[in-house]
């Protein structure tokens, strides 16, 4: 069952940018059932099942994310409570890992069932500021050796078929700071404060929905200073890319103009852009959706910003589906139901047997 590797995966820290130690776990335990991994250069673990008479061919790669939205502090500790594990990232994504490692543990000995390469990949950055720079890094490195590419992230009985596109951004403010007495120089806070309003009053759709959200803000040193400084940072996301884009220059001239306003130097940075757009899941769904009923789960089709966004530009058919069921994610008590790791194991296995039967082209 997943649920003999979740708690080990669960409880090592892997927040974004520092996924090293679990990627080492995933290695290992891949290694330990006979699979060779692979590193690239942004720290994904690549495992290639290729059996005889397959090479060539296009392949399936199920991925599956490293990183979680917790800090290296974080006590990552998981507890078991009526039938329900429960800790900081023990659903999102740990379980999806338990899961898929669970799969190459079903698949030992047993290539022949493949008609096509199978490729399973532990990937990096996912989560906030990473970008999704590890599957980013997969589907810009293989895309001439890729059939499909299938996010294992969320839910049981949700399918992402529609990306949502995302613009984030770090602005700096940055003044002369001062006495707040003896100094009358203009307040970074003062035009940061003057952005925020700014960037709020902005007109947002209702149709294709679109979201405007400045998540962190902060700044200064003390009561009695003028800042000196301050920085915030911009989320936006839309289901239309165009809307996407002019949303996002009247966003940037929102920020410069409040550092205009008040005198204050304003220093933009995009730090996150993630494409959107239709994932040609059609070709998937149909699969995903028998493999479900197997199970007796209803699949329901969203729109969400996941790994699979970053095969939008590359015509790929793409899509992200959920192997468990649990709630309160990216909270310190997400919670996993473990009876649900095995279903999702037969979903997931599902899925690829009937992949695996479509025609080779």
């Amino acid at each position: 069952m997943p649920l003999s590797y979740l708690t080990r995966i669960a409880q090592t820290p892997a927040p974004t940018f520092h996924e090293e130690r679990r990627a080492d776990l995933m290695a290992s335990l891949w290694e330990e059932l006979g699979y060779a991994t692979e590193r690239d250069s942004v720290g994904n673990v690549l495992t290639r099942i290729t059996p005889p008479g397959t090479e060539g061919r296009p392949a399936l790669l199920l991925a599956a994310h490293l990183d979680t939205v917790f800090d290296a502090g974080t006590d990552v500790t998981v507890r078991e409570d009526a039938g329900r594990l429960v800790g900081p990232g023990v659903g999102d994504n740990s379980a999806s890992l338990a899961v898929v490692t669970a799969l190459l543990r079903d698949l030992r000995g047993t290539p022949a069932a493949l008609t096509r390469p199978l490729w399973v990949a532990a990937n990096v950055g996912e989560e906030g500021l990473g970008d999704l720079r590890g599957s980013k890094q997969l589907i810009e490195q293989h895309r001439a050796h890729l059939g499909a590419f299938v996010a294992v992230d969320g839910y049981l009985g949700v399918a992402v078929t529609r990306g949502v596109g995302v613009r984030r951004y770090r602005a700096n403010f940055l003044g002369p700071g001062g006495h707040s007495w003896g100094d009358q120089g203009p307040s970074a806070l003062h035009a940061m404060g003057r952005a925020i309003s700014a960037l709020y009053a902005l007109h947002l759709p209702l149709s294709p929905r679109t979201t405007l959200n400045v998540g962190v803000a902060g700044g200064g040193t003390s009561v009695n200073s003028i800042a000196g400084s301050a920085q915030l940072l911009l989320d936006l996301r839309s289901l239309d890319a165009e809307v996407l884009a002019d949303l996002d220059s009247r966003a940037v001239a929102a920020l410069h103009a409040a550092g205009r306003d008040t005198g204050v130097t304003v220093r933009i940075e995009r730090v996150g852009d993630r494409p959107g757009g239709h994932l040609n899941s059609e070709p998937l769904l149909p699969l995903i959706r028998e493999a479900a009923r197997d199970i007796r789960v209803e699949v329901r089709t969203a729109s969400s910003s996941t790994d699979a966004n970053a095969a939008a530009p590359h015509g790929l058919s793409a899509v992200a589906v959920g192997v468990y069921r649990g709630g309160n994610a990216h909270r310190t008590d997400e919670w996993v139901q473990a009876a649900s790791l095995g279903s999702g194991l037969k979903f997931l296995r599902r899925m690829v047997d009937l992949y695996q039967r479509r025609p080779v082209r």
